[in-house]
């Protein structure tokens, strides 16, 4: 089988590459960095050199491909994020069905059932509207929890103020997933094939309290009794905009963790129980101490 990766060697896609190449299939990976190109090889894997953004390169990209592992590579320049998001998705059909690739995993976002109000996963909303209205095409939209390696962007806060928190409210219990546990579940569908028509798959490994969250991470790194700081909206946004964030991304950002505080980003996975993966807490709390103390 041939497949094509996008997202080059990130944390989602390189873990997928190396299980698709492990599979004995053919891969190529696209990337805007030539510098990635021999990383790449090095998975036995093709490397595309080419922009998400050119239609033209993805089309022949694309071409031959029995499947595509499509998302939207992460930007901070986009003047409006949603939009661009929902760019990104309107590339990938054109290029699909130009192509005529029939089988497309989607990497999408759990919150994305909502068209406004859930930052940049409303512009993911957008990318699937897009890849839905591809007729013949078979797409199966992974919808996974708040990355766990999210959680990174807080070390500063901790090392510099001893605290943790976010605008999520106080104890909100919040979805996670670790990062290569969204890989397997890409690898299984792409390996089946076995999904018609178009439909979703939320991928979770834990959900925890803000204060559970608090406590994991503060213990793995000798810090026991780090609090969860339940920060006011303002006081969020100009703590991004302090981390030199621009104030589309910051805005963003806040309007995601509103959703996540007056439940509405979760209220559709709720509807779908899901077996949980496997990275719980605990264990990426290892990963995080490494970081942490690095």
């Amino acid at each position: 089988m041939k497949y094509v990766v996008t997202g080059s060697l990130g944390n989602i896609s390189k873990p997928l590459t190396q299980k698709l190449v492990a599979a004995g299939h053919d891969v190529t990976v696209i990337t805007t960095k030539t510098d990635k190109k021999a990383a790449i090889e090095a998975l036995g894997a093709k490397a595309a050199i080419g922009s998400v953004e050119d239609v033209a390169f993805l089309t022949e990209t694309f071409k031959g491909a029995d499947a595509v592992y499509a998302m939207v590579p992460p930007t901070f320049a986009a003047a409006d994020w949603k939009a661009y998001i929902g760019q990104i998705g309107q590339n990938y059909a054109k290029a699909i069905q130009a192509a005529g690739v029939k089988k497309i995993v989607h990497l999408s976002s759990i919150g994305a059932h909502l068209a406004e109000g859930c930052g940049p996963v409303s512009g993911i909303y957008r990318s699937e509207q897009a890849l839905d209205k591809l007729e013949g095409v078979d797409i199966k939209h992974l919808r996974p929890g708040n990355f766990y390696t999210n959680f990174y962007a807080n070390i500063g806060m901790i090392k510099n103020a001893g605290i943790i928190g976010g605008n999520y409210g106080d104890g909100t219990k919040i979805v996670l997933v670790h990062p290569t546990d969204i890989a397997t579940a890409a690898a299984e569908e792409l390996l089946s094939l076995s999904f018609k028509g178009k439909s979703i798959r939320y991928v979770v490994s834990d959900e925890r309290s803000t204060v559970e969250i608090a406590k994991v991470l503060g213990t793995a790194i000798g810090k026991p009794e780090l609090p969860w700081i339940d920060f006011k909206d303002e006081e969020s946004l100009g703590g991004l905009l302090g981390a030199g964030l621009p104030e589309e991304v910051a805005k963003n950002y806040v309007e995601m963790g509103q959703s996540v505080r007056n439940g509405k980003m979760f209220e559709d996975y709720r509807k779908h129980p899901v077996t949980l993966s496997k990275t719980k807490l605990e264990d990426f709390a290892k990963e995080f101490a490494g970081a942490y103390n690095a």
